[in-house]
């Protein structure tokens, strides 16, 4: 299907039965919740849908659930995180037969790549895959910055047409526009930076918490694109203490157990991950809790 890289992207949270299994049906429950709110599309398979932990047979699984139940109403993105380009290019395969819509590519796992070797790794996945790709900048997680001097070496791949900006430099959102204008889209990867980079322009945001409150998320988003900024800054504020669950290293963690207190989903994780227990569990869950009690009137 023809799509923009535009609007909500939720990073869908993988979820587990309590023997390890792929959870599907609380799957479903939770993509109704994000396709009821008004979301533009889906990542599979992400940072925080425990991408280094799933199976290839798991992964799909997802993608094929999610294409049959979305009905091509909007995109399915699969994330491809792999250490070898042979790798990353078969995963490329992989989501076309599939049925995925686009790509959200990470530079190489493992090894931190020079720019040269990182820009000819995205070209070699981009040369053979026959989707459109949303590169995925995450220097202080993955080690590797992809940064906007280098898309001048990706221009010439037609399907490398976004970039998911999680820097945390908002000024590459603004870099990119002046160096390229609108020919590479770029969307928010930061939930506590989303409406500031939304504001600055931003096509979309690649969110996080929308796994646990979607109507908000897609909410904030609505009322900037409409000019409505003190609308929009009023739920967002509210949001704050919960959107920096985001940025913590068990985001999975804080974000399973936000959207179980919402009723989408539950606590269950891959090990070598474990649930949160004693004190950081009664930290976090007060945050959560808080949250759901004061929630804005939409």
């Amino acid at each position: 299907m023809s799509f923009e890289w535009k609007g909500i992207f939720p990073a869908l949270l993988t979820p587990f039965t309590a023997d390890d299994k792929l959870d599907l049906d609380m799957f479903e429950k939770n993509l109704a919740a994000q396709v009821s709110a008004g979301i533009h599309g889906i990542i599979i398979g992400g940072s925080l849908g425990e991408a280094s932990t799933i199976t290839q047979k798991e992964k799909e699984e997802l993608v094929k659930f999610s294409v049959e139940y979305l009905k091509r109403k909007i995109p399915v993105i699969l994330n491809i995180a792999e250490s070898t380009t042979k790798d990353a290019i078969q995963q490329a395969t992989n989501a076309r037969k599939w049925g995925a819509d686009g790509i959200m590519l990470l530079p190489p796992m493992r090894y931190k790549t020079d720019d040269r070797e990182t820009i000819a790794y995205f070209k070699a996945v981009a040369k053979s895959a026959e989707l459109p790709i949303m590169i995925y900048n995450n220097p202080p997680d993955y080690k590797i910055d992809t940064r906007p001097d280098m898309f001048d070496e990706l221009v010439e791949c037609k399907n490398i047409t976004a970039l998911k900006e999680s820097s945390r430099d908002v000024t590459n959102l603004t870099r990119m526009v002046n160096r390229f204008g609108d020919r590479f889209k770029v969307l928010c990867g930061v939930d506590t930076l989303a409406m500031e980079e939304l504001c600055l322009g931003a096509d979309g945001w690649v969110a996080g918490l929308v796994c646990a409150f979607p109507k908000e998320t897609v909410t904030i988003y609505n009322l900037v694109k409409a000019g409505k900024i003190d609308e929009a800054a009023k739920i967002y504020r509210w949001f704050m203490p919960i959107l920096e669950l985001d940025i913590h290293p068990k985001l999975v963690q804080y974000i399973k157990l936000a959207a179980t207190q919402t009723g989408i989903g539950s606590e269950y994780v891959r090990a070598p991950r474990l649930t949160l227990v004693g004190e950081e569990r009664e930290r976090v869950l007060k945050i959560i809790n808080h949250g759901i009690a004061t929630q804005p009137n939409l």
